[in-house]
């Protein structure tokens, strides 16, 4: 069985992260959505809310996991058998800082390689920075985002502003 690890803050998942995680199930068997716990980077989500978002978002997907990770990816990807690293690419920008990200964890464990898949074309302009702009200023996010997330994204703001 190859199990892909597509890890990343998902502050909150899109329809873009649901793209890649949805066509990696194509190419691998078992795809786990690592939840990067940051402790320096605050996010308008806590770690157990983004995951809570994930689970519900993809809970018709057979063979996704979500789970959540502190520290080196590859000590991770290791640790839970991982044999691949999935990251999206969105537009060339995403490639340079990506390719360099694969480099370093390449070179900290030799074991895993990085699959790059572009983000489909109704998705490439979306990032959850932006989503959480857009929200956060009254602005429509359907269609962007699973409607589990649309509806905390309203929630978390009004909480925010009352």
């Amino acid at each position: 069985m190859i199990k892909a690890i597509y890890p990343g803050s998902f502050d909150p998942i899109t329809y873009g992260h649901l793209d890649i995680i949805q066509r990696g199930l194509g190419v691998f068997d078992h795809v786990v959505v690592a939840v990067a716990h940051n402790i320096d980077k605050q996010g308008l989500f806590t770690l157990e809310e983004r995951k809570a978002l994930i689970r519900e978002a993809t809970k018709d997907l057979e063979g996704v996991t979500v789970d959540s990770f502190e520290g080196l990816l590859v000590d991770y990807v290791e640790r839970v058998g991982g044999s691949v690293i999935i990251r999206g690419l969105r537009a060339t920008s995403d490639f340079e800082y990506e390719f360099h990200m694969a480099s370093i964890n390449r070179h900290l464990n030799e074991n895993f390689d990085t699959f790059f898949m572009m983000t489909a074309k109704d998705y490439f302009f979306v990032s959850s920075r932006t989503i959480k702009e857009v929200a956060m200023l009254g602005g429509s996010v359907k269609g962007l985002v699973p409607g589990n997330v649309e509806k905390a994204l309203k929630a978390k703001f009004e909480a925010l502003t009352d």
